[in-house]
């Protein structure tokens, strides 16, 4: 699949790495935010149902993959900073839609909470706004292997924990990239747990409520870290909620099996082709249940 190359300079004077994968008879395009310590590459499935829908950018956060070369490393980035990255990227790539996984829904929607003209509709995946006693455990034990920087025990922890319903090639290839990472990815990723660990959950969720356009959650029902129960806690917030459960599957959706791929397919595509026509009154969201 062609993808145009190029190293944007962003927020900070930082540089980012980005692949623009052009669709000549699109109009719109949408860009792709990945999670703590994953790589553009994470969005190989996801990719292969949206272009040919749309121009779609990937591009990996300064700190990882392609764009760690041209950055040197000497600052940590807030999630904050990464919102502006984003804001950055959107102007650049003329992007109207955004799609998010896991905690790249944080510097989502701190970027969306800015309004930006451009953003028409967002999806935000595997994200939810409760620290549940799941997820509690999952941050407190990755923050004391990240401090230690104890590879085989942070590569073991993300495939035990969110990533296991991943078949076991996908676990082989997470447990090599997160246990060969450099010491900066590591210090980053603890950065951004002590973040999301010390959140102020009034501020953010008030953060939430500044979001305009039409939002859709979309979660797996195998997800005890971020599940969809606990994403429907959005809905009081974002008048423009819309939510998606997708069945036998877990945090990593489409990645996890093909049946996966195919309903978060069912539930993404009409909502980003405009098909789907949110629900505006705050007591009463629709939940969708594919698979």
């Amino acid at each position: 699949m062609y993808a145009e190359k190029a190293v944007i300079r962003v927020h900070r004077d930082l540089k980012v790495h980005t692949w623009l994968y052009p669709n000549p008879t699109a109009e719109s395009t949408i860009i792709l935010v990945n999670g703590s310590l994953a790589t553009s590459a994470s969005f190989g499935q996801t990719l292969r149902y949206l272009q040919p829908l749309f121009n779609v950018v990937l591009f990996d956060q300064p700190y990882s993959g392609h764009s760690r070369a041209h950055n040197s490393n000497q600052l940590l980035i807030g999630k904050e900073d990464e919102a502006l990255i984003l804001l950055d990227l959107i102007e650049h790539f003329r992007a109207d839609q955004v799609l998010s996984f896991s905690w790249g829904g944080v510097a989502t929607m701190l970027a969306l909470a800015q309004r930006p003209d451009r953003i028409k509709r967002a999806v935000i995946t595997s994200f939810s706004p409760i620290i549940n006693p799941a997820m509690q455990d999952y941050l407190s034990r990755g923050k004391a292997y990240l401090a230690a920087c104890d590879r085989q025990q942070i590569g073991s922890l993300i495939n035990e924990t969110i990533g296991e319903h991943l078949p076991p090639l996908f676990k082989r290839c997470n447990f090599r990239h997160v246990s060969c990472l450099d010491e900066h990815e590591y210090a980053q990723m603890l950065l951004h747990i002590r973040q999301v660990l010390e959140l102020d959950s009034g501020q953010y969720m008030n953060c939430v409520s500044n979001i305009d356009i039409p939002l859709l959650f979309v979660n797996g029902t195998w997800d005890k870290y971020t599940s969809a129960e606990d994403a429907l806690r959005f809905g009081d917030l974002a008048p423009r909620a819309e939510f998606a459960r997708i069945a036998h599957t877990g945090h990593f959706l489409d990645l996890e099996h093909k049946t996966a791929w195919q309903d978060a397919r069912a539930a993404i595509e009409p909502f980003v082709l405009g098909e789907i026509q949110p629900i505006v009154q705050k007591k009463h969201h629709r939940l969708a249940m594919v698979g």
